[in-house]
């Protein structure tokens, strides 16, 4: 590895479990001092050895376990959080042997109420917790994440319905370093190969825009993960020689560039309810709703607002205003490209919502669209 190349690091799941195999050592071997752990991440197949803070017996039968994140070279809020574990040993009888439960801040489904604990991460802890445990015995685990509530409302996850809380998801152990300074030139080197196979490539700013990309039909080879780092990347596009250049992503996220703003990590910049007011009242609509607009907690919310107002007045807002914003999209990225390189590149956006479904594809998206499907 060369030193300036990003250091990953690991993901919530693994330290959530690192912290119940600490608690369930304390029960099992009657020891109140466990330094370290080995955790089996399953994806990919490698063993992490990860630091425990704090084991102790909490009582007969209960034990807590303590660690800390540790996301790598990211720009992760979640950097250094504490994760705890309690570990409760139950009675034989009917039932799952390792039961497993959302503690303080530790998020829910809005919609439902179940703790945001993922496949994964439900797999994780099952698989490295019962070998650990008898055919007979019983256990159930208590996740806490004591900082979760604080946390979460610096995140986008209550516009994906979690919320009180962080999840536990990811479909692998290793947390990769999308936003840190070192993972651009990954990114540009990517890029690179792609623009030597392709005049029209596709921005995907994470795992959701990239996995309905797919779905829609569009080459996997063509899609190039962007991460935060749009700016950058639509430039170095530019200087590759890409024809047209297709943005597909989250509305949350990919309005920011309607701003101007160029690196969408929230860390940075974040003008999303702004944007989407200066929006709405361009569009004619009524100071209240302006308003309301502006008072929502996330961009996903304030939609909920434009659609409960259509359906209304029977004007077709969010046509209308997130129209306006994907021109403006197309338009800011392609003077973004000229800017720094002095060349004429097309610009195309789609832009989709919590449930996946697209919102709004801009004119010269919908055609980029249709032409690489």
């Amino acid at each position: 590895m060369t030193k300036d190349q990003p250091l990953s690091g690991y993901t919530l799941p693994v330290f959530a479990c690192a912290a119940a195999l600490a608690a369930l050592r304390c029960l099992r071997e009657g020891i109140q001092s466990v330094d370290s752990v080995s955790v089996n991440l399953l994806e990919p197949q490698i063993t992490a050895e990860i630091p425990i803070e704090q084991a102790s017996l909490l009582k007969t039968g209960t034990a807590l376990g303590v660690t800390r994140s540790d996301p790598g070279d990211n720009l992760d809020l979640t950097r250094n959080t504490p994760v705890w574990a309690m570990v409760e040993l139950g009675r034989e009888g009917e039932g799952e042997q390792i039961q497993i439960v959302g503690g303080e801040g530790i998020g829910h489904h809005k919609a439902g109420g179940g703790a945001a604990i993922y496949d994964y991460a439900m797999r994780l802890l099952r698989s490295n917790l019962s070998r650990e445990l008898a055919q007979s015995e019983k256990i159930t685990v208590t996740l806490i994440l004591p900082s979760g509530r604080q946390l979460a409302a610096r995140t986008s996850n209550e516009a994906f319905g979690v919320v009180e809380g962080l999840s536990l998801l990811g479909t692998t152990g290793i947390s990769q370093p999308l936003s840190a300074p070192g993972q651009l030139e990954v990114y540009r080197e990517q890029l690179q190969q792609k623009a030597k196979l392709f005049d029209c490539l596709v921005f995907c700013i994470g795992e959701n825009g990239l996995d309905l990309a797919r779905q829609l039909g569009i080459n996997p080879e063509r899609l190039v993960k962007t991460a935060n780092w749009l700016g950058p990347l639509l430039v170095e596009a530019g200087c590759q020689g890409v024809q047209s250049i297709l943005l597909f992503g989250y509305h949350g996220k990919l309005m920011k560039l309607a701003a101007g703003i160029f690196h969408t990590h929230h860390h940075l910049a974040d003008g999303r309810r702004e944007i989407l007011t200066a929006y709405c009242a361009k569009a004619g609509m009524p100071a209240d709703a302006c308003s309301a607009i502006f008072a929502a907690a996330t961009a996903e919310e304030a939609l909920g607002q434009l659609r409960a107002l259509e359906a209304q007045t029977g004007n077709n807002w969010v046509d209308r205003i997130y129209g306006d914003i994907a021109r403006q999209i197309d338009l800011r990225s392609s003077d973004c490209i000229f800017t720094h390189t002095n060349l004429h590149i097309p610009v195309g956006s789609v832009m989709f919502g919590r449930d996946r479904k697209i919102i709004v594809k801009s004119e010269i998206g919908d055609t980029f669209l249709t032409q690489i499907c």
